[in-house]
């Protein structure tokens, strides 16, 4: 390509690779001669400074094209390092800048690296992409990457270069359709963004895919930023984790939305940032017990009413709470007090905003060309390509990403019933069957198997959580065995059916019996989490508490008893903010919890009293939580007593001897002389009773010990009597011998 040609496309900003022209160009029979250029279209004088020399340079063309030759031995001197010099650029306005050259560096991304991103197993990719502060050849200054694969060009903007896409134009990286450029003097927190010309000429801004941070919601410029600054102090916590089994301790999950858990009172639309959080939240949530947090996604998204599951930027942390040492303070200060941090994961989808990753190149990149296959109808967003290796590989390097910078303990994954059928929430005719005519999406599941056999691998004891609403075979199995490698699912079918069941009015609850029984039957096909999320208590659905039948009496003491039996019940557990005091109202995202509600001793008061002592109970009892997943760790009593709305089983250790028998009453009527079941012939002692006055029962439980007799009933081999409360659950438990 001729000289001109290629300054042609330097001022029009679509050269694939301004290093052919920019910077410095040997000449002569023996490369004596440098050439040295660059392109400067605010500039009205260009001097080069070389060491103790000035040069100034000549306009060669009128778009701002300024050059100077000299001899090759300026450039050279042994007393600097080859190729040092500086641009003094002179200004239209009569400002003045010095700056080093972008264009005399050589490139740094090495070929093994772009390979592995091609094929799909760089997993450290956010270490590569994006923008990264560096110093090369002792000039500081940032480095930038993109992946833009069909780009005609593309170019850095910023403040820096008064967001002018011609002034710093990227080099492609060949075949691997990443473009780089090194550019001097960009500090932390400088903003930017990217331009992309397309093969049509059009010029995208976009925001960068691997920003570790950017600009406040409606704003959306990436800003530069190191993420390794903050000490961590965790190292506790992080030995005991890795010697920890995942499945046979307890596991209690608080499930958060930090925008609206707590407001500022004084400035109501003001968002707490994470560190304000970790003195309030952290304290809360070890006095309730519970043992870990679950965050609704704390990735950059646009729309707050979103509750950031349409994520515009995966790799950063959302500029809503603070800044990135904010969030790693808060993880920090979890763990110190022996409290975990799962994040809501979304690789289901991203949305459609303009500066994202939509039409990224000016081609589908990220998700697909057909909107049967890439664009989610339900929810007006892109479905991730997860059959294209760098998309793959770019949602894997993203989860490690979390759990590698951000110290988090586990990813529950949003959405993968979205992700594993074709043909969800679509209709005949708007989705296309795979290769063997079937409704599952083949490229999602390996793409599942994948991060989560790679998380596995790296971070051994990570919790990976599925939100996975079908039955879908093995969505806890290993992925070498056919499953798809999750730690833990969701039990969505538990949720739907507790929660039509404790909706009836106590006088029709006898009809809907096997909807409180049925879950035993699939309890141990999967590892299950019994979860009663934000999804329950939004959108109509009523808070948890107004869903309750009856006087507010009643209300409440259904509420206990939900709770009790979903704590009982095998499976670990996870419970959505406000559902612990009682609150009223739906979640709105906009406003904070009821709080107000606590400021006088009542119901909901004693409800916080309750909801700490049935964690206390989880977790001091082995029972609850050491054969979550085996038949071992349950037996019926009794099951069949429709007519009076009770059930009653055991929940075993490990140690047989470490039981617990449970007896829950589904109706507001006291038991007098129940007879039950009891699975030997030792004393019970009662622990628990969710009627005890202290959490605002009637007490009408006044008897501490059974002593059985040796006869069967029911599916055991002694039976006692007892009072059974109305609306109340109890707890009993062998005496020591």
């Amino acid at each position: 390509m001729h000289i001109n040609e290629q300054l042609d496309r330097i001022i029009h900003s679509s050269h694939y690779d301004p290093f052919q022209v920019l910077g410095v160009h040997f000449s002569g029979q023996e490369n004596e001669t440098a050439t040295i250029r660059t392109f400067q279209p605010h500039a009205r004088q260009v001097d080069l400074l070389a060491g103790d020399k000035r040069f100034t340079m000549t306009r060669t063309r009128e778009e701002g094209i300024f050059e100077v030759v000299l001899d090759r031995s300026i450039l050279i001197d042994p007393s600097l390092t080859p190729y040092t010099y500086q641009y003094e650029i002179h200004y239209q306005d009569g400002s003045l800048q010095t700056i080093n050259d972008p264009y005399r560096f050589l490139p740094q991304l090495e070929d093994r690296d772009r390979y592995l991103f091609n094929f799909g197993t760089n997993y450290k990719l956010y270490d590569h992409m994006g923008s990264h502060l560096t110093v090369l050849k002792n000039v500081s200054g940032t480095i930038f990457r993109v992946w833009a694969p069909n780009a005609q060009s593309v170019s850095v903007l910023g403040n820096f270069n008064g967001w002018d896409g011609r002034i710093h134009p990227m080099r492609s990286l060949g075949s691997s359709g990443i473009w780089e450029l090194f550019i001097p003097g960009i500090c932390e927190n400088e903003l930017y963004k990217f331009q992309i010309k397309t093969t049509q000429g059009e010029r995208l801004e976009k925001s960068d895919p691997f920003q570790f941070y950017g600009e406040v919601r409606p704003k959306t410029a990436s800003i530069v930023r190191n993420l390794d600054h903050y000490e961590w102090h965790d190292q506790d916590w992080q030995s005991h984790k890795k010697i920890t089994p995942l499945y046979d301790c307890p596991l209690a999950i608080y499930e958060v939305h930090p925008g609206s858990w707590q407001r500022d009172p004084a400035v109501p639309e003001r968002f707490l940032t994470f560190r304000e959080l970790a003195d309030k939240l952290i304290p809360y949530v070890k006095q309730l017990g519970f043992t870990h947090i679950e965050l609704m996604p704390v990735m950059e998204h646009p729309l707050d009413e979103s509750w950031g599951y349409q994520v515009t930027g995966p790799f950063s942390c959302t500029s809503r709470y603070g800044i990135p040492e904010d969030f790693m303070y808060f993880v920090d200060q979890c763990h110190q007090n022996a409290i975990g941090v799962i994040l809501d994961w979304v690789p289901a989808h991203f949305p459609k905003d303009s500066h994202s990753l939509g039409r990224f190149d000016g081609t589908a990149l990220y998700e697909h060309e057909d909107a049967r296959l890439g664009s989610h109808p339900e929810w007006g967003t892109f479905i991730y390509n997860y059959g294209r290796k760098e998309i793959s590989n770019y949602l894997i390097a993203n989860a490690l990403f979390w759990l590698d910078k951000y110290h988090i303990d586990g990813l529950r994954v949003d959405a993968v019933a979205s992700m594993l059928y074709l043909d969800y929430s679509r209709k005949d005719g708007e989705w296309l069957p795979n290769c063997y005519g079937g409704r599952e999406n083949l490229e999602a599941i390996e793409f599942i198997r994948h991060v989560n056999s790679i998380v596995y691998d790296i971070f051994p004891n990570t919790l990976m959580i599925a939100e996975e609403s079908t039955s879908f075979y093995g969505v806890s199995k290993p992925a070498n065995k056919g499953g798809l490698g999750f730690g833990f699912k969701w039990n969505m079918g538990w949720m739907n059916d507790i929660l039509s069941y404790f909706s009836k009015d106590p006088l029709f609850r006898k009809f809907h019996h096997n909807a409180l029984t049925f879950s035993i039957m699939y309890a141990f096909s999967e590892n299950f989490i019994l979860a009663i999320s934000h999804d329950e208590v939004v959108h109509g659905k009523r808070s948890l508490l107004d869903k309750m039948p009856g006087d507010l009496w009643q209300k409440f003491a259904n509420l206990r008893l939900f709770l009790l039996t979903m704590w009982m019940h095998p499976g670990k557990k996870l419970l959505f903010m406000g559902c612990e005091f009682g609150q009223w109202s739906e979640w709105y995202c906009k406003q904070s919890l009821d709080w107000h509600l606590l400021e006088k001793n009542n119901m909901h008061t004693k409800m916080l009293v309750f909801m700490a002592a049935i964690n206390r109970l989880y977790r001091e009892n082995p029972s609850l939580w050491q054969q979550d997943y085996s038949y071992e760790g349950f037996h019926w009593i009794d099951l069949e007593d429709r007519n009076n709305s009770i059930i009653s089983f055991v929940r075993y250790a490990k140690d047989r001897d470490d039981h617990l028998v449970c007896v829950f009453n589904f109706t507001p009527q006291t038991f007098f002389d129940y007879t039950i079941g009891l699975p030997t012939g030792r004393m019970y002692r009662e622990i628990f009773c969710s009627d005890n006055g202290m959490y605002g029962g009637s007490n009408a439980s006044d008897q501490k010990t059974y002593l059985p007799e040796a006869e069967p009933y029911a599916q055991a081999g002694y039976r006692t009597t007892m009072k059974i409360p109305p609306l109340a659950g109890v707890i009993l438990k062998p005496c020591n011998d």
